[in-house]
């Protein structure tokens, strides 16, 4: 079945936001409780004075707003707005937008208020998304085919957006590929799950081909990428820029699930992490020294989970019934 099939039959009665962007705090963990004893009361985007400055823009049950990083039991901050994906970074808040059956789907930029700011449409189903540092550059992946990475013949397209000069990047497969050192390119060529250098023009991602899935640094400016390693998916670089925490699939095979690792990119050596649960997520840093990825229980609810970098200690469970985690800094 075809990606404009299965938006027209799954998706067709899905209802599209009437775009009131009113902010509400939950009083409750649970993410579809509202107590009728307790009114939401409003918030900004932005959680306001007085409430944990350390806290994570989430989507709860697709529902964009916000969760403390410390303490699993704070009041949850909820909005109107609904994504498949969200990201934030130094105060550009991007939204991957449910496909819709008559307009597809769209990346959209919101302002502290969940207005609509840029936007650029989309054929195929959300994926990634990620901002740099900066707030400068958005990059998302949406799949034109198949819905996982754990099947054979998926398609994705990954573009990039400079909210600067408003230029796109349709898709990383216009770039000049370099693979194990030589130049190549190949109707098989997927790109997904970019992570942005500090710089705003250097870049981290994942390509398959050829049966491989391989870790690549791209250059924006001379739009090129080279492969870097193999068996590295949806790569996210540390707050230092010195390292990368990744998907890698058990066994080279991605049936077998994946273990959340972190790669020195000095050396290009990794290390697992303390999850031994299949991590399907691109993750992100809470610190140096922190790791944070959404887990799905097998009821289809995720979670947003956390772990150290070096390799010791348990999982934490940080938001409840939340996945697409991003600081709020």
């Amino acid at each position: 079945m075809t990606v404009r099939t299965r938006i027209l039959i799954a998706l067709a009665a899905a209802a599209l936001l009437a775009g009131a962007t009113v902010f509400y705090v939950s009083r409750t963990t649970a993410p579809s409780a509202q107590s009728s004893a307790q009114p939401p009361r409003m918030a900004a985007v932005v959680p306001p004075d007085g409430v944990d400055r350390r806290t994570l823009q989430v989507l709860t049950n697709g529902v964009l707003g916000w969760a403390s990083a410390t303490d699993p039991q704070s009041p949850r901050g909820l909005t109107t707005v609904k994504c498949d994906r969200a990201y934030t970074s130094a105060r550009t808040v991007a939204c991957l937008r449910p496909v819709d059956a008559l307009v597809g789907t769209k990346l959209s930029l919101l302002d502290a208020e969940g207005n609509e700011t840029k936007s650029v449409p989309l054929t195929g189903f959300p994926n990634r998304l990620k901002v740099s540092t900066s707030g400068r550059m958005v990059s998302w992946t949406v799949f034109l085919d198949g819905h996982s990475y754990a099947t054979t013949g998926f398609s994705t397209q990954t573009g990039i957006l400079d909210t600067k000069t408003d230029a796109v990047v349709h898709s990383l497969e216009e770039f000049s590929a370099t693979v194990e050192g030589k130049p190549h390119q190949a109707v098989d060529f997927n790109y997904w799950g970019v992570t942005f250098t500090s710089d705003d023009n250097r870049f981290y991602a994942t390509l398959g081909t050829g049966g491989k899935r391989y870790l690549v640094e791209g250059d924006l400016t001379a739009r090129t990428v080279r492969t870097l390693t193999t068996n590295v998916e949806c790569p996210s670089l540390s707050p230092d820029g010195t390292r990368i925490a990744y998907k890698s699939a058990v066994d080279g095979d991605p049936k077998k699930g994946w273990r959340l690792s972190v790669m020195d990119l000095s050396t290009l050596r990794s290390t697992p992490l303390g999850e031994t649960r299949s991590v399907d997520d691109q993750s992100i840093w809470l610190d140096d020294a922190t790791v944070a990825y959404a887990l799905q229980r097998d009821d289809g609810v995720n979670d947003v989970w956390s772990v150290p970098a070096n390799g010791s200690g348990q999982p934490k469970l940080v938001a409840e019934g939340a996945n697409s985690p991003s600081l709020t800094h």
